[in-house]
């Protein structure tokens, strides 16, 4: 406050030293120009030619501005739209990522307009149209962002296949994917939406071929891929098995991972799928074959469980196995189910007992009882049932139960 006062004051002398000059010493200025003659004092000539000179600056100036002020307005109202361009498409993603479809699609498809690349705006703009349920609009929007950026067709595609797997169109995200996938390198997002696409199909065969290029590219974890490894030769498995062809079950057995091999759930189920392409008699040497490497006492119940019309040479087998695995639950089971091919039932009930009691299992219970009821013991059939039924995974509920025993009349008929 006290600078401007003193400017202020500075100023003012200035100006009644001005006046006071010019009054004592006012000069003469002439300015002759062809026949015209301007005659005045040196101060006020000074003045005029300052205010000649301001003014026709200030004209230049104003030409110049006049004449640039197009692209001016132009470059300040673009720079304006593509900063409401890139406002608009960061709400419409945060708009997406809440679940606000539809104001989701709006933001976009408004920012899209005056965006240098509007590429993003439509592909996630056609993702916010397929969770709205409205194809059309999907597809339009799809068919806009390939117009946008024709550099970008694969990223339509692959955008496109993916919304076509979520909805189980299989076959149409295939030809889809026809084009990405000739360079996966770089595109290895492809490797992953075929490998969906595959298993959709049931395309079991394929989807082994891929994995190499799964596992190259690292399209998903190392544990990730192990898993889909054994899924994929687990179900080739299942496929021949159903198909009833041992040849091409055990072909594929061989092409088997070897750190699969030995594990007791595969080898298992190798030698269910075996015992469905009518193979028994291959399943119990196997089965013996690998006992006597490593005892699994998933195949010992395996053994017991072959249909068969003679046990004795299996019998004395499995008869064997009881000098090394005297109180083994499956093993007992295993010999109780081949007395009972022999029709050896009082052998086959002694071996169920002490499987039983070695661990208590519904599955030793019911086999079991169903003897006992077949031999007339019907009242200890009924006991070893009622124990079986408490070892169910899932119990039965509490119901009321009768008082008395139900008469015969009133029974049903088996």
């Amino acid at each position: 406050m006290g600078g401007l006062f003193i400017i202020a004051l500075l100023a003012l002398v200035a100006g009644v030293g001005i006046v006071a000059l010019i009054e004592t010493e006012p000069g003469y200025l002439l300015i002759a120009y062809g026949g015209y003659t301007v005659e005045t004092s040196f101060w006020v000539g000074i003045l005029l030619i300052a205010t000649v000179v301001l003014f026709l600056y200030a004209s230049l100036r104003f030409l110049h501005r006049l004449i640039t002020s197009p692209a001016n307005v132009l470059n300040w109202a673009g720079e304006r739209r593509l900063r409401q361009s890139a406002r608009l498409t960061s709400r419409g993603i945060i708009s997406f990522i809440e679940g606000n479809w539809s104001q989701s699609r709006k933001q976009l498809l408004r920012g899209a307009k005056y965006s240098e690349s509007p590429l993003l705006n439509y592909l996630m703009s056609a993702r916010a149209s397929y969770r709205l349920q409205e194809p059309e609009a999907m597809r339009r929007q799809l068919v806009q962002a390939a117009e946008s950026d024709l550099e970008a067709i694969i990223a339509v595609d692959l955008t496109q296949a993916e919304l076509q797997l979520n909805d189980r169109q299989y076959e149409k995200a295939l030809k889809t994917l026809e084009a990405a996938r000739k360079s996966p390198a770089k595109h290895p997002q492809v490797l992953h939406l075929l490998c969906k696409a595959y298993d959709g199909l049931g395309d079991i065969e394929a989807m082994l071929v891929l994995l190499p290029a799964l596992r190259r590219h690292r399209i998903g974890g190392a544990l990730e891929l192990d898993e889909l490894e054994a899924r994929i030769h687990h179900d080739l498995l299942e496929q021949a098995a159903v198909t009833g062809d041992a040849g091409l079950l055990k072909t594929r057995w061989k092409k088997y991972p070897a750190r699969l091999v030995d594990d007791e759930a595969v080898q298992l189920h190798y030698l269910s799928s075996l015992l469905l392409c009518d193979e028994a008699s291959t399943v119990e040497r196997e089965i013996e074959r690998r006992l006597k490497k490593h005892w699994k006492p998933a195949l010992v119940n395996l053994y017991g469980r072959i249909s068969r019309q003679s046990a004795q040479k299996q019998l004395a087998t499995a008869e064997g196995w009881l000098r090394q695995h005297s109180d083994d639950p499956d093993l007992l089971l295993c010999l109780g189910r081949l007395s009972m091919v022999e029709r050896q039932w009082a052998k086959a009930r002694d071996f169920l007992e002490r499987s039983h009691a070695a661990r208590p299992s519904e599955e030793a219970c019911l086999e079991l009882g169903r003897l006992l009821t077949a031999v007339g013991d019907h009242t200890t059939a009924a006991q070893v049932f009622r124990l079986g039924t408490g070892l169910r995974g899932e119990p039965l509920p509490e119901l009321p139960q009768p008082d008395d025993v139900v008469p015969e009349t009133h029974r049903l008929e088996t």
